[in-house]
């Protein structure tokens, strides 16, 4: 009963969570974010701050620069001013004096050279799991022809590999992303392997084989076959939890065997183009046939 009322309680944060990265151009505060989780305001920054790690100012302003940084990145024809009145501050001076605070570099600086690390730092002192519950589906895929950027190496510098990828992307319209489909496949677990020798492929689905290029981007493909699906909602820094519950829990009483071939997202939608809390990203696990 204590498990799962524990639960109950962190889902509720985790609620509130979800409706901070909804509102983020709303004008957020503790009274208001205590209101929704029917908590009361006199304890709700600290029963937040226990379940998150940080308070709720500080997560609300993460949030803000979290988003602001994708867009810095990825959306280089974006005013920066532009930016900082989206992320709620009055001026781009203000917005990047608390970027700068936070990342130790200012907007110009993280858009021409983005220290990714740095920037993971500051995500990972949030500790928020979800407890949502782990719904399996088998379904079939047919092979998907993809092209791949490999990149090698630690997790936190992952989005290094996504900028060239997607530079690759929008230079030769080979995968667009409009009419696309996006993927990537780990081939181990960041969290149990040295980073030096962290594996992910960053892909997009291609109707041809990739034209020859100095960018790195070759041609691979998923198999198809049988597959066991789970839909995951939200953060992709919150996939961990239901990827081990699907080999603790489920597999073992599920009478299936995996195939030799690693599990892949797909990514149905993309952050910063809808929020953090609206994503949403399938996990597959290559299944063998049932009469293997």
């Amino acid at each position: 009963m204590k498990s799962l009322a524990k639960q109950h309680y962190s889902a509720k944060i985790v609620a509130i969570c979800d409706y901070i990265a909804l509102h983020l151009d709303d004008d957020l505060n503790v009274e208001l974010l205590s209101q929704v989780a029917h908590f009361s305001k006199y304890h709700f920054h600290r029963q937040f701050q226990v379940v998150t790690g940080v308070n709720v100012s500080r997560y609300i302003l993460l949030m803000r620069l979290k988003r602001a940084s994708y867009r810095l990145v990825f959306n280089v024809n974006e005013r920066i001013t532009d930016i900082a009145l989206d992320a709620g501050f009055e001026n781009s001076e203000s917005f990047s004096r608390a970027f700068k605070k936070a990342f130790n570099q200012t907007p110009s600086q993280f858009r021409l050279t983005p220290n990714w690390p740095q920037w993971s730092n500051e995500y990972e002192k949030v500790q928020l799991t979800r407890n949502d519950p782990l719904n399996v589906d088998i379904t079939t895929r047919t092979a998907t022809k993809i092209a791949v950027f490999e990149h090698l190496g630690a997790a936190n510098t992952l989005n290094n590999s996504i900028q060239k990828f997607i530079a690759w992307r929008k230079a030769t319209q080979e995968s667009p992303v409009a009419t696309s489909e996006t993927f990537g496949i780990p081939y181990n677990d960041p969290n149990t392997v040295p980073a030096a020798q962290f594996h992910f492929d960053i892909c997009g689905s291609i109707v041809k084989e990739v034209q020859p290029n100095t960018d790195g981007v070759i041609t691979k493909s998923i198999p198809g076959g049988r597959f066991a699906k789970i839909r995951h909602l939200g953060s992709h820094q919150l996939m961990d939890d239901k990827i081990y519950q699907f080999y603790r829990e489920w597999l073992p009483t599920s009478g299936e065997n995996l195939r030799d071939f690693p599990l892949f997202f797909h990514y149905i939608n993309l952050f910063p183009e809808v929020s953090e809390s609206e994503l949403i990203t399938d996990i597959y696990f290559a299944l063998k046939d049932n009469t293997n």
